[in-house]
């Protein structure tokens, strides 16, 4: 009997301890994750045909911290993107310079499209950089080319959906892919 409720006593007293141990197991397994979490490397680009503007929307965002990062490199010296229009102008320029569409028509002439520079808004933890050109008629296939931050990282991978009458179509940008086409 005393055995029993030894072992009793026993349980409750290394109850505090068993959880202490527990946690601290969880939170060395979340430390690692969590430091990684926004080391994904990638970027999302959304294409959208607007038929009500006529135009095609183009809207890249981008992690601010890979974003600050990468326009200290390549710029060479730090950038601060939440508090500096002049680097968000700056990083916008060297994304535009980066990224380019062709659109190939029914007859199969292709067409580079005149992207221009809309601007460019801090959400959370993003930056977006905007861009649009006027709709070509009868666009069949579009060619993307995508390289911003792929020249600073390697490992860097960008999604582009391209959105046009109700359908998506992606395009992963990854490895050594810079130029990727999409028939629509």
């Amino acid at each position: 009997m005393s055995r029993t409720t030894s072992l009793g006593i026993l349980r409750v007293r290394d109850r505090p301890r068993t959880a202490l141990l527990t946690l601290l197991v969880v939170l060395c397994c979340l430390v690692p994750s969590l430091g990684a979490a926004h080391e994904q490397k990638t970027a999302v680009t959304r294409i959208l045909f607007n038929d009500s503007t006529g135009n095609i929307e183009v809207m890249h965002r981008f992690f601010i911290h890979d974003a600050e990062h990468a326009a200290g490199v390549v710029f060479g010296k730090a950038q601060n993107l939440m508090e500096s229009a002049d680097s968000r102008k700056l990083f916008s320029n060297y994304v535009m310079n980066r990224f380019a569409i062709a659109a190939e028509g029914s007859r199969g002439e292709t067409t580079e499209l005149n992207l221009q520079y809309v601007g460019e808004e801090i959400e959370g933890q993003f930056l977006w950089v905007y861009q649009e050109a006027r709709q070509l008629q009868d666009v069949n296939a579009l060619s993307v080319v995508h390289v911003a931050l792929r020249d600073i990282w390697p490992d860097q991978a960008n999604l582009v959906n391209v959105e046009k009458d109700g359908q998506i179509y992606s395009l992963s940008f990854a490895d050594s892919a810079e130029s990727l086409r999409v028939e629509l």
